[in-house]
């Protein structure tokens, strides 16, 4: 069995999001997904409007027929690497800089394979979240 190992916030969950797990399984039989604490993203990007909790967000991972395991981290680093237990790690495009070079460095020093998936056109989180503050009524902010 070949497991394969994405990871993300996953809020405001969309089909980019869907495809992103498809692709996945293109490279394996077994899909793991990391779901980013929601604590953790409010430290340290306080701008950052979620949406869902954490565990709100997992359970919604969870349920899809297509996602095997889900579990929650912080943030991606050698220790959680570690801990789980996957043979592919599967990169979003915009996983880019340094702190995913370091993962790439760990992954392939310790026998891991690693793929770059492409991101689903004309849909992103963030852009969802600007279309829905364009559209909420001026009173909502005040």
């Amino acid at each position: 069995m070949t497991k394969v190992l994405t990871f993300g916030v996953f809020d405001y969950f969309h089909i980019g999001h869907l495809k992103l797990f498809q692709q996945c399984r293109e490279y394996g039989d077994y899909l793991v997904v990391g779901v980013q604490n929601g604590e953790y993203v409010a430290r340290f990007k306080p701008e950052q409007e979620m949406l869902y909790t954490t565990e709100e967000r997992a359970a919604m991972i969870e349920a899809l027929r297509i996602v095997d395991e889900v579990f929650v981290y912080d943030t991606l680093c050698d220790a959680v690497m570690e801990k789980t237990e996957f043979d592919i790690l599967a990169l979003g495009e915009d996983h880019i800089g340094e702190r995913f070079d370091v993962i790439m460095e760990w992954c392939l020093a310790h026998g891991k394979s690693v793929v770059r998936l492409k991101r689903t056109p004309g849909i992103s989180s963030s852009d969802i979240k600007r279309t829905l503050r364009m559209r909420r009524p001026k009173e909502a902010d005040e």
